[in-house]
């Protein structure tokens, strides 16, 4: 509860009853590795505030082939952002990759958060706003950049969770396959 609260304070300060109001609109489960928070089709009735573990957002092709859009460690958010802020059927996974300690906030706890504590709209705004830029910083990176200093970016943002990793959900959110990224890893290391 204090890490949520300590991010929540990096961009804006409430009073102790507001803190208090906020966090009786979470509730905090735990979750073993492997298991599905979300399945495609369906609606995303929470946004997830991870306290520890790995969470980890994908799709499919017609093929099958899962494409990583995202990863959420502890401190980070995670939810299908189109399902949760529509309320509509969504196209996304979420899965626990690693066991993790979330607190969930309901699409209608936040709209009634918004209401009682109005600092909590802007704090939201703020995060939707970073992760706007960040989604654009990735798809142009995704777009212009070698797969080496695509994942040498990967390693900066992720410098924990890279270990925890299996390898090919690492090489799904660089876009490459399994078998390019371990020839690709092998060549970085005979480089140094």
């Amino acid at each position: 509860m204090d890490l949520l609260l300590k991010s929540i304070a990096n961009h804006v300060k409430l009073t102790k009853e507001e803190e208090q109001i906020v966090l009786e609109s979470f509730t905090i489960t735990r979750y073993p590795a492997k298991t599905k928070l979300l399945n495609a089709g369906e609606v995303c009735i929470n946004s997830s505030f991870v306290i520890s573990g790995i969470l980890r957002n994908y799709c499919m092709d017609d093929q099958t082939v899962e494409h990583t859009m995202s990863f959420a460690t502890t401190g980070w958010w995670m939810a299908d952002m189109y399902s949760f802020l529509s309320q509509e059927p969504g196209q996304s996974y979420i899965e626990v990759v690693e066991d993790a300690i979330v607190m969930t906030l309901t699409r209608d706890h936040q709209l009634s958060l918004f209401d009682r504590v109005p600092k909590m709209e802007r704090y939201f705004r703020i995060l939707i706003e970073r992760s706007l830029v960040a989604n654009q910083q990735r798809l142009m990176d995704n777009m212009s950049l070698s797969a080496e200093v695509r994942y040498e970016r990967f390693c900066e943002r992720f410098p924990t969770i890279k270990f925890c990793l299996p390898q090919k959900q690492i090489a799904s959110y660089l876009g490459i396959t399994p078998e390019f990224f371990s020839k690709m890893k092998k060549r970085m290391l005979q480089g140094k």
